[in-house]
């Protein structure tokens, strides 16, 4: 898997932002709640290329590209999340629905799954398994 890229654009080192990871964090959920979910990506990136195995940074950072509609992105985001912790049961859920919005709906199936298995209590995540219908096969 690649890591995140921001878009391209002007040439900048993301490292070394001068706002560093924990203030692009906040600032991007707080962009995130209001949901100005572009803008949060944009910012999420950078906190993204500061810290690029922070789960604390990938999850808003994969909500606002799935609410932006860059689902390859997010699915990547939600991927590189599941390779710091497989038992993020949320992790498991949003790829799965990122996955159902690109018809991807097998992959989507099986993260649902883990997701139900993970954290049998939540309505929400058998939810979105019973809306993608039973198994064909």
């Amino acid at each position: 898997m690649r890591p995140l890229e921001p878009d391209p654009g002007p040439a900048e080192d993301l490292a070394s932002d001068p706002e560093g990871a924990y203030e692009l964090l906040r600032r991007g959920t707080e962009l995130l709640a209001k949901r100005h979910a572009a803008q949060a990506a944009v910012v999420l990136v950078r906190a993204a290329a500061i810290e690029p195995r922070k789960g604390s940074i990938l999850e808003p950072l994969g909500r606002a590209l799935f609410m932006s509609g860059q689902l390859d992105r997010a699915v990547e985001t939600f991927e590189a999340l599941l390779e710091i912790d497989p038992s993020n049961h949320y992790a498991h859920y949003a790829l799965g629905r990122s996955l159902i919005r690109l018809g991807r709906r097998g992959e989507a199936r099986t993260h649902l799954k883990l997701a139900v298995a993970l954290a049998p209590e939540s309505r929400l995540y058998r939810g979105g398994l019973e809306r993608l219908g039973p198994d064909a096969g």
